[in-house]
């Protein structure tokens, strides 16, 4: 049994589907003959407005984009790994963040993963043509640190199923077998790039689609959500839409995890035959994009107003701590900032009746109000 990284539950078995080494969303041209809802045009509208004030802000405030990306490296490693379960005290995140420390076990190894993958993307995108070549690449690399665990395609089919309240399993989703795997994915990237090349299509309905197939082909026994986040931010940022680059969309699919898994099941009903509406799909990612780039623009306000770069991130860092937290857990995922800013804030905090400080001393402690 392995950890689904897409549905809720994800179980290894012997089942098979029958495969043609064809894509859903891309055959027969089934993409192009999808709803487009007045809503999802809007939504489209409004990314773009946004899209296009990127270059305005990198020119005016470099420094508070440097700080709002250093946030955001962490809360996507950190939201990633979450939603499958995967996590590590904050002590230790802040280390493995800060590259100062071996990873320990195996939380610890796919937390160091994914970082190491996350930094590649934001350097290096601009080079990283979608292929199954850098699929495994990028697969391998995120197991880097787990032994013989990365960089191959499935070697069993699998099942997803789901566990109901009172212990039955029901099926959710048949993948695509192990044996058509390859050929899946060697189709889902050619399409992809040549709808892209084509531009025919808008970005903003291309990735998600391709998004889909890579969750339907389930081409990993384990790690299939997390690369798939990892391939929309790539795609989106060789698209030009930089928003994940400031503001965790990980950290937004987190938030809103209930929707994320109903869009998919939505989406993914017919998929085999080629039946399926995108639109469910569309909807969630282009939601969760202007999300993003609202909260973007919302920060920067924020910023400009006179609170700092510095003090932000330590408010959203303390957003995002469990109800009682410490000093060393804030500075642990705040690299850069010192305590004197840490306790600015958290004065602040307190003087606005958010946070209480319930156990003073070396090892203060404090507690969220409300």
């Amino acid at each position: 049994m392995g950890r689904s990284d897409a549905w809720p539950v994800f179980f290894l078995g012997e089942e098979r589907v029958d495969c043609e080494g064809n894509v859903r969303s891309f055959e027969h041209n089934h993409i192009r003959h999808q709803r487009i809802r007045p809503e999802l045009v809007g939504t489209i509208r409004q990314i773009g407005m946004y899209q296009g004030k990127e270059d305005l802000y990198a020119q005016q405030s470099p420094e508070v984009l440097e700080s709002l990306r250093q946030v955001a490296l962490v809360q996507s490693t950190e939201s990633s790994c979450r939603i499958e379960g995967v996590t590590v005290p904050a002590n230790r995140f802040g280390e493995l963040m800060a590259d100062k420390t071996r990873p320990r076990d195996r939380s610890e190894q796919e937390v160091a993963g994914y970082r190491y993958v996350l930094d590649q993307i934001h350097v290096g995108h601009s080079g990283m043509g979608v292929s199954p070549r850098l699929i495994l690449q990028m697969h391998r690399d995120l197991y880097q640190f787990v032994p013989q665990q990365g960089g191959k395609w499935k070697n069993k089919d699998n099942r997803i199923v789901e566990r109901s309240p009172n212990g039955r399993m029901q099926l959710r989703f048949q993948p695509v077998s192990a044996v058509g795997t390859p050929q899946h994915m060697k189709e889902l990237c050619r399409l992809y790039r040549k709808e892209a090349n084509a531009s025919a299509i808008d970005p903003l309905l291309l990735i998600p689609a391709f998004a889909l197939d890579f969750l339907c082909v389930h081409p990993f026994t384990d790690g299939n959500g997390r690369m798939a986040r990892l391939l929309t931010l790539l795609l989106l940022y060789q698209s030009g839409f930089n928003v994940g680059r400031y503001v965790s969309l990980e950290r937004v699919i987190e938030d809103s995890k209930e929707s994320y898994y109903e869009a998919l099941l939505r989406s993914s009903r017919g998929w085999h035959e080629s039946e399926h509406d995108l639109a469910p799909w569309w909807g969630y990612w282009t939601g969760t994009v202007l999300a993003a780039y609202r909260e973007f623009a919302d920060r920067l306000g924020k910023i400009a107003s006179g609170r700092g770069a510095k003090a932000e991130m330590v408010g959203t860092v303390i957003d995002r701590l469990p109800g009682r937290f410490r000093i060393s857990q804030i500075e642990a995922l705040c690299p850069g900032v010192s305590r004197e800013t840490v306790r600015k804030v958290l004065n602040r905090l307190k003087s606005e009746q958010k946070v209480a400080c319930i156990r003073r001393g070396p090892d203060a402690e404090w507690a969220k109000l409300g």
